[in-house]
């Protein structure tokens, strides 16, 4: 399955992001991305996304993130509710007491 994610790029304490597409069981940081979608600077606030290439990859049933699908529904890209993405617990497997 391909996911649509974000990638950290920049310097310490000036970061930006890259929106990739990559089979999920590969990390982000390895740079072995399908496609690079688009960027955005956190400190500046500026999208620059492909609609076009992000509808296709959609359309072929890449899954965005939370995090990308917030965004994007932020830019009018893709329909829907906002996931929630702060605050959530995860259950850990393991030992119960």
């Amino acid at each position: 399955m391909l996911k649509i994610r974000l990638v950290r790029t920049g310097r310490t304490n000036d970061s930006s992001f890259r929106v990739i597409v990559t089979p999920h069981t590969k990390k982000p940081q390895t740079h072995q991305a399908t496609e690079i979608l688009g960027s955005f600077n956190v400190k500046q606030g500026e999208y620059q996304f492909d609609e076009a290439r992000i509808k296709y990859w959609l359309s072929v049933g890449a899954q965005p993130s939370e995090t990308v699908r917030n965004v994007l529904i932020d830019k009018g890209i893709v329909k829907g509710a906002k996931a929630r993405t702060q605050g959530v617990k995860v259950k850990k497997a393991g030992k119960k007491k």
